[in-house]
């Protein structure tokens, strides 16, 4: 993976993401379109790492890459249009919100995944949120789904690009952690079932009790809350 700089917009390689560099562990996966990943703390053997919920620790790449399960749909059935995917891997959501009638644009820094999206004629940008984002302040819906809270490790920071993202009238959808309590930032690995294993990247995980205190400095408030499939879901608004 590489990474798009804040300002140009140009790839860089000295920045480290999700499941990128090393053996390419996640690019693997996405090439066979199909694999389970393990997101593990930094400096423990291959496939040691922590112990969080399996949703959050064993990645199945062959969901990322399918199509949109009915929780998936319900989130995009409680949205508003148009609709930006932080994080959006092969665009799975950015599809689905095509097909429920929304306009929806992707942002990853992976090309490996924005590859796989292109190639369905997804509208997906290689490029990182804190890059160039089309019709700022114009979103409707600025999804943050599977964990993706922690991208970069940085949760406060990111709701805050996020919230400069959406609309006044729009919201920031977070998947949280099922832990509600949780809020731990660390230096994690990506590692699959072959042994293949990332360079560390900065993440975070953040519960749904915790989101709160990282959206408050962004100008979010928590709204509606809900639980589907296991999948812990926060609506974030614009505070008044």
């Amino acid at each position: 993976m590489t990474a798009l700089d804040a300002t140009s917009g140009t790839a860089r390689s000295d920045v480290r993401h999700f499941g990128g560099g090393g053996d390419r562990p996640y690019e693997a996966a996405l090439a066979a379109g199909a694999g389970r990943l393990r997101l593990a703390r930094a400096g423990g053997p291959a496939g040691a790492g922590l112990p969080v919920p399996a949703g959050h620790t064993v990645l199945d790449v062959g969901r990322y890459a399918g199509p949109a399960d009915a929780v998936d749909v319900e989130v995009l059935r409680r949205a508003r249009g148009p609709v930006l995917d932080v994080g959006c891997g092969p665009g799975r959501m950015v599809s689905a919100a095509l097909s429920e009638g929304m306009p929806a644009l992707g942002l990853d820094v992976s090309a490996a995944a924005v590859a796989v999206a292109r190639d369905r004629g997804l509208p997906v940008l290689h490029r990182s949120v804190f890059g160039h984002v089309p019709v700022a302040r114009g979103w409707g819906t600025v999804l943050l789904l599977d964990g993706n809270v922690g991208i970069g490790g940085d949760p406060s920071g990111l709701l805050s690009r996020c919230a400069q993202l959406v609309a006044p009238w729009g919201a920031v959808v977070v998947e949280t952690d099922r832990v509600a309590t949780r809020d731990r930032v660390f230096e994690a690995v990506v590692t699959d079932e072959a042994g293949r294993r990332s360079l560390p990247f900065a993440w975070a995980e953040v519960g749904a009790d915790a989101l709160a205190r990282h959206a408050a400095p962004a100008g979010l408030a928590p709204g509606e809350r809900w639980v589907r499939g296991g999948r812990t879901f926060v609506r974030l608004v614009p505070a008044r």
